[in-house]
């Protein structure tokens, strides 16, 4: 495989645009550096659901809840960290691109590392999966992919990752084959990476949530109403939706 190229921008049809007059409300809330009293990556817990507290409408189905705006400052939130996490089930449900699609003003692109939480290797990429043909392409980059230790990865799987700048990395798993939060936040500051963006688990670590509540109802598998003309109305730490539902 020839030589990647540098990371750049993305292509201009793709890139969105989050307001810069909206960056001083999730300033609070970005990584800090890490200290001797807080040693491991900051945390952001990030994840969107519905009304009714769906994530998806089934296991393994590929679900989009957010709007365009809410999509935007998810990628403006990727721009500030140093990773973006998933775990193996989001990967094979829906191909994810796990990049950024901000516009850089200097002509190239800082993307988040892409950590994909495959403890028994059952994510099997060809060069056409999302994430690597962005990184072939220089708009994001290649995986880690963690996976735990004793674990057999296939050779030509490993060739695939591994030829596109990503890598495989064997962690310590608890009882039940499940990692735990530290050692994999251990494995990541080893890598360099002082920050990370989550989507779902880990409360245990978390520094930081940012959560989207889509104003639609997911039912049967599938959504089933979204709110028109809805008004979020803050009361205390609170909010309240007010609006109509849309019917089909």
């Amino acid at each position: 495989m020839p030589p990647l190229p540098p990371p750049t921008c993305v292509p201009p049809s793709d890139l969105l645009t989050f307001p810069p007059s909206l960056i001083p409300l999730f300033t609070p809330y970005l990584p800090t550096p890490p200290s001797p009293s807080h040693p491991l990556p900051f945390l952001t817990l990030t994840f969107a659901t519905s009304l009714d507290s769906a994530l998806s409408l089934g296991p393994g189905l590929r679900t989009v809840l957010s709007g365009p705006a809410s999509k935007a400052m998810t990628h403006f939130l990727r721009s500030r960290h140093a990773a973006i996490l998933i775990g193996v089930n989001t990967t094979l449900a829906d191909d994810p691109s796990l990049n950024c699609r901000l516009p850089s003003p200097s002509g190239t692109h800082t993307h988040p590392r892409p950590i994909i939480l495959d403890p028994r290797a059952r994510w099997r990429p060809t060069p056409d999966a999302k994430v690597l043909a962005l990184a072939r392409a220089g708009h994001g980059l290649a995986p880690f992919v963690l996976v735990a230790e004793g674990t057999a990865v296939d050779a030509g799987v490993r060739d695939v990752v591994e030829g596109h700048g990503g890598r495989y990395i064997a962690v310590a798993v608890g009882e039940g084959g499940r990692f735990a939060w530290r050692n994999v936040l251990g494995v990541l500051q080893g890598e360099g990476l002082e920050s990370v963006m989550v989507e779902g688990g880990g409360e245990e670590v978390v520094d930081a949530v940012v959560l989207t509540v889509a104003p639609t109802w997911v039912e049967r598998g599938r959504a089933a109403a979204r709110v028109e003309g809805g008004r979020w109305i803050p009361l205390g730490e609170d909010v309240v939706l007010c609006g109509r539902l849309k019917k089909d």
